[in-house]
């Protein structure tokens, strides 16, 4: 507004300047000047303000942060805080707060990143108060992202928690080093600083059966804190809904949600910073195959991350969100005799809720299903409790709830039903034509869609403006007969580089990891990363060239990488054979495992090469790094680890095992594993 009221003001002065036998403007220029320039001035003045989009949040911005206030206020004895990475932290703790209820409780579950977790202490001014922690494990024994916070205050608090009731369920994987080292932490520590455990730490293992361990746990649990608190179950075991349903029949289709997970439109406008909550839709510029045979699909894609601000370092991960299969999600709409362009709002019938939706709303079934949706995966059996008293046969009711029990017949039925024949929630509707829950309560308890992460296979020294991904394609049939495909893989195969003239996206974000190169570039490297274990060691190397190139001093760079078959899938063999050719790799050591009659592995290839690793490791302050299969290979290699600090350390076992466990506690023994 100032430029243009300051032209005028310019504009007006100048006539009175100029003699009067020779005006500068007519009276129509005049007229016309003053009429343009009242016209701009309504016109700037007049404008509307953009109308905010809506936000789907969790809460309101005015968020309660003392959850003993809320607590106070309505009503509730047991809080359930959760540390959760894929879901299922949240998820049994949401399951735990409902079962309060039957009996004779009331409880609330509770995200600790989003309360002031220094007024635990303030837990016993509640009568019968119960704190109650589901903790999963990540990484190598590290909290979960929003459980930071509260572990940080765990370890530095010295404040006194005398009077606060508490128990501990840890979520976590036998196959990893740090087996629930979260739960286990939190459950010592609660009782360092004066808590009182009421009941014993659960312990679940996803490597075997995680649902089986908490429902086992949790049929224990309930009678005794009835009998702890003195108080009876109800005995209600009917259906509790936690939300209703609200159908839009006429509603302004830009006020719906289409797959955003933060701000409506997020996608449309792209702003940063971007993160799990608002990521980058970035263009996929290079997808290919990476083996030459052989009946599987490994894959290497490039997305687009130019403008974006998006900083990454070799060992990040890239997380993505993927979509659900059209065809499944169009058969269970088919199957339930729904509409799914239907647009709708699951909103929580409790108002005080800092979760007012499961999903952000309104939106329609369709998207819920495709992009909001857990509906490949097994589900777990307090769905099938919930769903069964839909079922209209009194068999298929019976063995519903059944399969949800502790009972030995029931787990047995559960897991030979649901997990060996891989029923996801369509293959249980098409084997029980009884049972056709209404779609509302179905989309209330399936579990979010998790984004999937992957080991990025490229250096930002290198590739400033992209990101490299390298994976396999799962799929595989079940015993009943079905094509089982994997989400994101699947997902990722299918975004192809220009699909009918548009570019493919992938909405991204990154996660900063601790599998860092080390900090002397002169300190030898030993990568060992068969399969799609090679990802984050094609970044690596390219750091390790690109350092060579600036003059820097570059320690031995090896290399361990396994593959089936030297002419089927040995992934990027161009690019490492050339890195070894021009001294980026100093050692390139390569099994493959199924070209002769003996199968060779890369932990053979270690012990082959024991002297040269020992000298690195115990001499020269190697670091080492392990990526891919946590179950075997990850195990196997730490194993012959062991063996050469055995042989020619002249250690035990037990000061062989100590020795690694030094190393990775100096951070020279890292592991990017999964199972």
């Amino acid at each position: 507004m100032r430029k243009v009221a300051d032209s005028l003001s310019e504009s007006s002065t100048q006539p009175e300047a100029m003699e009067e036998d020779e005006p500068l403007f007519s009276n129509l220029d005049l007229f016309l000047f003053t009429l343009i320039a009242g016209l701009i001035i309504y016109w700037f003045m007049s404008r509307k303000k953009a109308e905010p989009i809506p936000e789907f949040k969790q809460a309101p911005s005015t968020r309660e942060t003392s959850f003993i206030e809320k607590m106070k206020k309505t009503g509730r004895n047991i809080v359930v805080f959760y540390g959760s990475q894929t879901g299922t932290g949240e998820e049994f703790a949401n399951r735990l707060s409902k079962d309060a209820q039957r009996y004779g409780m009331k409880g609330m579950a509770a995200d600790p990143e989003e309360y002031d977790m220094c007024e635990l202490s303030r837990l016993a001014e509640i009568d019968n108060s119960l704190a109650i922690f589901c903790m999963a494990t990540y990484g190598e024994g590290d909290p979960t992202d929003n459980a930071q916070d509260f572990y940080d205050w765990l370890q530095e608090s010295d404040g006194e928690l005398n009077g606060v009731n508490y128990t501990v369920f840890a979520l976590g994987n036998k196959t990893y080093e740090h087996y629930n080292a979260m739960g286990a932490y939190v459950d010592k520590r609660l009782e360092e600083l004066g808590a009182k455990r009421v009941f014993d730490l659960g312990m679940g293992d996803d490597d075997g059966n995680l649902e089986e361990d908490f429902v086992t746990w949790r049929e224990q649990f309930w009678p005794a804190m009835c009998e702890h608190f003195g108080v009876e179950a109800s005995g209600e075991d009917s259906s509790i809904r936690q939300y209703e349903l609200k159908e839009h029949n006429d509603i302004n289709m830009n006020k719906v949600y289409t797959g955003e997970f933060g701000c409506l439109k997020s996608f449309e406008t792209q702003k940063p910073p971007f993160d799990a909550k608002n990521p980058f839709l970035a263009p996929v510029i290079v997808n290919r195959k990476l083996n030459k045979a052989g009946n599987r699909h490994l894959m290497h894609l490039e997305v687009d991350i130019t403008g974006s601000k998006i900083r990454y370092e070799s060992g990040d991960h890239v997380a993505v969100y993927p979509t659900n299969d059209t065809a499944i999600v169009n058969k269970l709409g088919q199957i339930l005799g729904v509409d799914l362009d239907t647009v709708i709002s699951l909103n929580n019938l409790d108002e005080e809720s800092n979760k007012k939706h499961p999903f952000p709303c309104p939106t329609t079934y369709r998207t819920a299903l495709t992009h909001y949706l857990d509906i490949i995966h097994p589900p777990r059996t307090n769905v099938l409790y919930e769903l069964a008293q839909y079922a209209t046969d009194p068999k298929d009711q019976e063995n519903m709830r059944k399969m949800a029990s502790s009972a030995p017949e029931g787990k047995a039925l559960y897991q030979s039903f649901v997990l060996e024949d891989n029923r996801n929630i369509l293959a249980i509707l098409e084997d029980l034509p009884s049972l056709r829950p209404p779609i509302d309560h179905l989309c209330e308890l399936m579990p979010r869609l998790q984004a999937r992460y992957y080991s990025i296979a490229s250096s930002s020294k290198v590739h400033p403006n992209s990101i490299h991904i390298c994976a396999v394609l799962v799929e595989y049939t079940t015993k009943t007969g079905r094509l089982t495909k994997g989400v994101a893989t699947t997902w990722l195969k299918n975004k192809l580089v220009a699909d009918n003239g548009h570019k493919s996206t992938v909405p991204m974000y990154i996660r900063k990891s601790q599998f860092r190169l080390p900090f002397k570039a002169s300190n030898p490297v030993i990568m060992v990363g068969p399969g799609t274990g090679i990802a984050p060691f094609m970044g690596f190397i390219q750091e390790r060239g690109w350092l060579k190139e600036q003059g820097k001093e570059v320690g031995e760079t090896v290399l361990y990488f396994g593959c089936r078959h030297k002419n089927e899938d040995y992934l990027y063999q161009e690019d490492l054979e050339e890195a070894e050719k021009t001294g980026v790799i100093t050692k390139l050591n390569v099994a493959f495992s199924r070209d002769q009659e003996q199968k060779v592995y890369v932990q053979h290839l270690l012990r082959t090469n024991k002297e040269d690793l020992w000298r690195q490791i115990h001499t020269d302050n190697a670091h080492i790094y392990i990526c891919g299969d946590a179950r075997n290979m990850a195990r196997d290699v730490q194993t012959a680890f062991y063996e050469i600090a055995e042989e020619l350390g002249g250690m035990t076992r037990t000061q062989a095992t100590d020795y690694i466990k030094k190393l990775m506690t100096k951070g020279r023994y890292s592991q990017d594993v999964w199972s």
